[in-house]
């Protein structure tokens, strides 16, 4: 029978960006539900934190700093992962930057070429990777960490909405790839949440209006489980609920 407390006992979760915010929260939520997780990211001080709390939890971690613009570590985080488990069963693809906020003729080349390179191309080299490991496991699961902001246009977001659009689209195109295996590929769009990146980008927010990063993690969890069918959906944790992608009207 399965466990109902521990849904994930026995599998394998590699997270992004998990030395804090909604990757660290996430992270320790799939050890507490029996995952061994294995976290990036490039802050050894935050993963030995996050470390401490899975051990305190009864979970394991394998800890891999690593700038997600490695392409070669990437691979070779892959090789790793093969060698040792075969399989991977859930791959969070969470690791991201909000860069500048300003006008788009006034970004830097060198900002923007950082920004698309963590934001989307590091999670286009995860699932040229992964893609092989998530196909052997017995229900691969893939989340990646979109916004909002990727839809709604605003001035002065442009490379950071540009990077999360073009990773709905390569999301998308991948869970219709795996539509006839056994891998289920979604989105995940928290909204404004109580993490550094967002209120480093918008100061004059009170920070106890946003939801923690707790909070908002819970919410990717079911994405995670074995029973989880959708796929090439976009769930938004603002809405509580998974959303249609529509054509603008």
């Amino acid at each position: 029978m399965a466990d109902n407390h521990r849904p994930l006992a026995d599998r394998i979760a590699l997270v992004t960006g998990a030395s804090r915010g909604i990757g660290a929260a996430l992270a320790l939520q799939l050890a507490e539900a029996g995952a061994h997780v294995v976290a990036v990211a490039r802050t050894v001080g935050g993963l030995e934190e996050l470390d401490d709390k899975i051990q305190a939890a009864g979970g394991s971690a394998t800890l891999v700093p690593l700038d997600m613009r490695d392409s070669a570590g990437l691979v070779r985080l892959s090789h790793a992962l093969n060698e040792r488990y075969r399989r991977l069963d859930v791959l969070i693809g969470n690791a991201g930057i909000l860069g500048v906020l300003s006008p788009l003729g006034h970004v830097q080349p060198q900002d923007w070429d950082q920004l698309i390179a963590v934001n989307l191309t590091a999670n286009w080299h995860l699932i040229r990777c992964m893609d092989p490991l998530l196909r052997n496991a017995p229900a691969g699961r893939a989340v990646f960490v979109t916004s909002a902001l990727g839809w709604m246009a605003r001035a002065y977001t442009g490379p950071y909405a540009a990077s999360k659009a073009a990773l709905d689209a390569l999301a998308r195109v991948y869970a219709a790839e795996c539509a006839s295996t056994r891998v289920r590929v979604n989105l995940f769009a928290p909204g404004p949440t109580r993490t550094r990146m967002y209120l480093g980008g918008w100061p004059g927010v009170d920070p106890a209006t946003l939801p923690a990063a707790e909070e908002v993690a819970k919410s990717i969890v079911p994405l995670c489980l074995p029973d989880c069918t959708e796929n090439g959906r976009l769930y938004s944790f603002r809405d509580a609920r998974f959303l249609d992608f529509q054509p603008p009207t």
